[in-house]
């Protein structure tokens, strides 16, 4: 019975340590300053959009599939925004990090489909204007990549060490004096 409570007790600790190093991941203090940086570029960009008059385009020759699109575009940065929220609130899980940079090839795909358009369709110098403030969330996209890259490996590495201590604590109670029988499913001891 010892052996086992000192083997949990190790576990514990190990558990504990291993989600205590901090790695490479920055502090979640630069993770939450970050995500306010991405909101406030976005907030930038949604004004933009409301200017924008994709139904003209489409009488102009445009796809219709520009109006939806638009559409998409602005729902798509309140989730983006959304997720970046989440982010900060809980820098630590790797969800919502992938969650958050999903979202954000999304923004960036649609954007980039709309600025195209404006430019041919609308007017030149706003898909200029749209285009700048798509390049300075270029900056926020690399972090939040880096970090998702960073945070995933801390995970692995977490999970690494947990594991191994697992393994070796199962190793120390099966040695010991009086272990119990491992019995095969359906089957029944007889004592």
């Amino acid at each position: 019975m010892r052996s086992r409570i000192l083997c949990a007790s190790t576990l514990w600790l190990s558990v504990s340590a291993a989600l205590a190093q901090p790695g490479g991941i920055p502090p979640e203090w630069e993770v939450r300053k970050q995500m306010a940086a991405l909101a406030g570029h976005l907030q930038r960009i949604q004004p933009v959009l409301e200017q924008l008059k994709p139904a003209d385009w489409v009488e102009h020759g445009a796809s219709a599939a520009y109006v939806e699109q638009w559409r998409r575009a602005s729902a798509e940065i309140g989730y983006l925004t959304g997720s970046a929220q989440a982010l900060a609130e809980q820098p630590e899980k790797l969800t919502a990090a992938l969650d958050a940079f999903l979202r954000m090839q999304s923004v960036e795909v649609l954007l980039g489909s709309i600025t195209a358009a404006v430019r041919k369709y609308q007017n030149p110098a706003v898909a200029d204007l749209l285009q700048g403030l798509i390049n300075d969330t270029t900056a926020d996209r690399d972090r939040l990549r880096q970090y998702l890259i960073e945070l995933a490996a801390d995970r692995e590495q977490q999970f690494k060490i947990v594991d191994q201590e697992a393994q070796r604590c199962r190793a120390f109670l099966s040695r010991q004096p009086g272990a119990p029988a491992t019995n095969p499913p359906g089957k029944e001891v007889r004592r």
